[in-house]
Protein backbone atom coordinates (compact mmCIF):
# COMPACT_ATOMS: atom_id res chain seq x y z
CA UNK A 1 0.00 0.00 0.00
CA UNK A 2 1.62 3.19 -0.75
CA UNK A 3 1.36 6.35 1.29
CA UNK A 4 -1.37 8.06 -0.53
CA UNK A 5 -3.54 4.96 -0.35
CA UNK A 6 -2.36 4.66 3.58
CA UNK A 7 -3.47 8.12 4.68
CA UNK A 8 -7.05 7.35 2.53
CA UNK A 9 -7.61 3.99 4.77
CA UNK A 10 -6.26 5.84 7.76
CA UNK A 11 -8.86 9.18 7.27
CA UNK A 12 -11.45 6.64 6.02
CA UNK A 13 -10.84 4.77 9.39
CA UNK A 14 -10.89 8.09 12.16
CA UNK A 15 -14.11 9.10 10.34
CA UNK A 16 -15.75 5.74 10.15
CA UNK A 17 -14.56 5.50 14.45
CA UNK A 18 -16.18 9.37 14.67
CA UNK A 19 -19.85 8.13 13.50
CA UNK A 20 -19.53 5.31 15.04
CA UNK A 21 -19.53 7.10 18.55
CA UNK A 22 -22.15 9.68 17.10
CA UNK A 23 -24.14 6.28 16.46
CA UNK A 24 -23.76 4.84 19.87
CA UNK A 25 -24.98 8.94 21.29
CA UNK A 26 -27.74 8.44 19.49
CA UNK A 27 -28.81 5.18 20.40
CA UNK A 28 -28.25 6.10 23.77
CA UNK A 29 -30.47 9.48 23.25
CA UNK A 30 -33.35 7.34 21.41
CA UNK A 31 -33.77 4.27 24.09
CA UNK A 32 -33.72 6.82 26.92
CA UNK A 33 -37.62 6.71 27.33
CA UNK A 34 -37.29 3.13 27.26
CA UNK A 35 -38.79 2.40 23.65
CA UNK A 36 -38.38 3.18 19.99
CA UNK A 37 -41.26 4.50 18.00
CA UNK A 38 -41.66 4.27 14.17
CA UNK A 39 -40.70 7.99 14.26
CA UNK A 40 -37.35 7.59 15.82
CA UNK A 41 -37.04 5.23 14.02
CA UNK A 42 -37.61 6.87 10.50
CA UNK A 43 -35.12 9.31 11.95
CA UNK A 44 -32.41 6.39 12.65
CA UNK A 45 -32.81 5.30 8.65
CA UNK A 46 -32.11 8.61 7.52
CA UNK A 47 -29.24 9.08 9.21
CA UNK A 48 -27.76 6.37 8.91
CA UNK A 49 -28.58 6.39 4.92
CA UNK A 50 -26.30 9.79 5.52
CA UNK A 51 -23.73 8.07 7.22
CA UNK A 52 -21.60 6.63 4.17
CA UNK A 53 -18.35 5.93 6.16
CA UNK A 54 -20.56 4.62 9.16
CA UNK A 55 -22.08 2.14 6.76
CA UNK A 56 -18.54 0.33 5.55
CA UNK A 57 -19.02 -1.49 8.52
CA UNK A 58 -20.52 -4.26 8.38
CA UNK A 59 -22.20 -4.39 11.82
CA UNK A 60 -23.32 -1.26 10.97
CA UNK A 61 -24.85 -2.08 7.19
CA UNK A 62 -26.53 -4.80 8.99
CA UNK A 63 -28.34 -2.34 11.08
CA UNK A 64 -29.33 -0.12 8.38
CA UNK A 65 -30.89 -2.99 6.17
CA UNK A 66 -32.65 -4.16 9.15
CA UNK A 67 -34.11 -0.73 10.33
CA UNK A 68 -35.19 -0.62 5.93
CA UNK A 69 -36.63 -3.51 6.40
CA UNK A 70 -38.77 -3.13 9.36
CA UNK A 71 -39.81 0.34 7.73
CA UNK A 72 -40.54 -1.13 3.96
CA UNK A 73 -44.31 -1.88 4.70
CA UNK A 74 -45.05 1.68 5.98
CA UNK A 75 -45.13 0.06 9.48
CA UNK A 76 -43.66 -0.52 12.81
CA UNK A 77 -45.10 -2.75 14.98
CA UNK A 78 -44.51 -3.86 18.84
CA UNK A 79 -42.06 -6.89 17.65
CA UNK A 80 -40.12 -4.86 15.61
CA UNK A 81 -39.72 -1.91 18.10
CA UNK A 82 -38.52 -4.38 20.78
CA UNK A 83 -36.50 -6.06 18.29
CA UNK A 84 -35.00 -2.69 17.58
CA UNK A 85 -34.43 -1.00 20.48
CA UNK A 86 -32.46 -4.20 22.07
CA UNK A 87 -30.35 -3.54 19.06
CA UNK A 88 -29.47 -0.27 19.96
CA UNK A 89 -28.72 -1.27 23.53
CA UNK A 90 -26.15 -3.30 22.51
CA UNK A 91 -24.29 -0.12 20.76
CA UNK A 92 -24.83 1.37 23.89
CA UNK A 93 -23.22 -1.13 26.30
CA UNK A 94 -20.01 -1.06 24.65
CA UNK A 95 -17.87 0.90 22.15
CA UNK A 96 -17.57 -0.74 18.21
CA UNK A 97 -14.17 -1.95 17.01
CA UNK A 98 -13.84 -1.48 13.67
CA UNK A 99 -14.66 -4.32 11.18
CA UNK A 100 -15.67 -6.83 14.13
CA UNK A 101 -18.58 -7.67 15.51
CA UNK A 102 -19.73 -6.77 18.66
CA UNK A 103 -19.55 -9.65 20.30
CA UNK A 104 -18.40 -9.61 23.90
CA UNK A 105 -15.52 -12.54 25.10
CA UNK A 106 -17.50 -13.26 27.78
CA UNK A 107 -20.05 -15.11 26.46
CA UNK A 108 -20.11 -18.95 27.19
CA UNK A 109 -19.76 -19.95 23.84
CA UNK A 110 -18.52 -23.58 22.60
CA UNK A 111 -14.33 -23.64 22.14
CA UNK A 112 -13.23 -24.58 19.83
CA UNK A 113 -16.33 -24.17 18.20
CA UNK A 114 -18.27 -27.29 16.53
CA UNK A 115 -19.38 -28.19 12.89
CA UNK A 116 -23.01 -27.09 12.63
CA UNK A 117 -24.92 -30.25 10.87
CA UNK A 118 -28.42 -28.54 9.91
CA UNK A 119 -30.82 -32.14 8.67
CA UNK A 120 -32.87 -33.53 11.92
CA UNK A 121 -30.85 -31.01 14.28
CA UNK A 122 -32.54 -28.81 16.87
CA UNK A 123 -32.17 -24.86 16.75
CA UNK A 124 -32.83 -22.50 19.34
CA UNK A 125 -32.46 -18.66 18.42
CA UNK A 126 -31.46 -15.89 21.23
CA UNK A 127 -30.86 -12.04 21.29
CA UNK A 128 -30.51 -9.67 18.19
CA UNK A 129 -29.08 -11.00 14.75
CA UNK A 130 -27.00 -8.84 12.19
CA UNK A 131 -28.95 -11.41 9.33
CA UNK A 132 -32.18 -10.06 10.17
CA UNK A 133 -35.26 -10.92 12.48
CA UNK A 134 -35.10 -14.35 14.18
CA UNK A 135 -37.87 -15.69 11.85
CA UNK A 136 -35.33 -14.92 8.93
CA UNK A 137 -32.78 -17.27 10.92
CA UNK A 138 -35.20 -19.72 11.32
CA UNK A 139 -36.79 -19.90 8.07
CA UNK A 140 -32.91 -20.66 7.06
CA UNK A 141 -32.49 -23.55 9.02
CA UNK A 142 -35.85 -24.92 7.70
CA UNK A 143 -34.65 -24.61 4.38
CA UNK A 144 -31.92 -27.03 5.27
CA UNK A 145 -33.62 -29.52 7.45
CA UNK A 146 -33.34 -28.77 10.85
CA UNK A 147 -35.85 -27.73 13.39
CA UNK A 148 -36.20 -24.59 15.22
CA UNK A 149 -37.91 -23.92 18.93
CA UNK A 150 -37.88 -23.41 22.21
CA UNK A 151 -34.83 -24.64 24.73
CA UNK A 152 -34.77 -28.24 25.69
CA UNK A 153 -33.04 -31.23 26.56
CA UNK A 154 -33.51 -32.35 22.72
CA UNK A 155 -31.59 -29.28 21.58
CA UNK A 156 -28.68 -29.21 19.45
CA UNK A 157 -27.62 -25.46 19.14
CA UNK A 158 -28.05 -22.55 20.54
CA UNK A 159 -27.35 -19.11 18.57
CA UNK A 160 -26.42 -16.19 19.93
CA UNK A 161 -27.14 -13.32 17.78
CA UNK A 162 -23.96 -10.49 16.71
CA UNK A 163 -25.56 -8.20 18.96
CA UNK A 164 -24.46 -8.59 22.30
CA UNK A 165 -22.37 -7.07 25.22
CA UNK A 166 -20.57 -7.45 28.47
CA UNK A 167 -24.32 -7.36 29.92
CA UNK A 168 -25.73 -10.48 28.34
CA UNK A 169 -26.61 -12.00 32.02
CA UNK A 170 -28.36 -8.73 32.52
CA UNK A 171 -30.48 -9.18 29.44
CA UNK A 172 -33.66 -10.59 28.00
CA UNK A 173 -31.41 -13.25 26.70
CA UNK A 174 -29.77 -14.06 29.54
CA UNK A 175 -31.97 -16.36 30.90
CA UNK A 176 -32.05 -18.80 28.09
CA UNK A 177 -27.89 -18.69 27.86
CA UNK A 178 -27.24 -19.54 31.67
CA UNK A 179 -29.74 -22.69 30.99
CA UNK A 180 -27.99 -23.55 27.99
CA UNK A 181 -24.67 -23.38 30.05
CA UNK A 182 -26.09 -25.78 32.96
CA UNK A 183 -27.52 -28.51 30.36
CA UNK A 184 -23.94 -28.13 29.00
CA UNK A 185 -22.12 -28.86 32.41
CA UNK A 186 -24.34 -31.62 32.86
CA UNK A 187 -23.20 -33.44 30.00
CA UNK A 188 -26.38 -33.13 27.66
CA UNK A 189 -24.94 -32.48 23.91
CA UNK A 190 -26.03 -28.84 23.22
CA UNK A 191 -23.40 -26.53 21.43
CA UNK A 192 -23.58 -22.74 22.27
CA UNK A 193 -22.45 -21.03 19.03
CA UNK A 194 -21.88 -17.12 17.99
CA UNK A 195 -24.25 -16.03 14.78
CA UNK A 196 -20.96 -15.67 12.89
CA UNK A 197 -19.86 -19.16 13.31
CA UNK A 198 -23.44 -20.64 12.46
CA UNK A 199 -23.67 -18.36 9.14
CA UNK A 200 -20.15 -19.63 8.33
CA UNK A 201 -22.11 -23.05 7.63
CA UNK A 202 -24.89 -21.81 5.35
Amino acid sequence: MDDNAYLNQLSNDRLAARHIDELIGLARGLCADGGINQREAEYLQSWLAASQAALQQPLILGLYRRIEAMLSDGTFDPVEQTELYETLMAFTGERIELGEALLSSSLPLCSPAPNVEFSGKSFVFTGTFMLGQRRDCERLVLDRGGSCGTLTKTSDYLIIGAYATEAWKHSSMGNKILKACEMRDRGQPISIISESHWKSFL
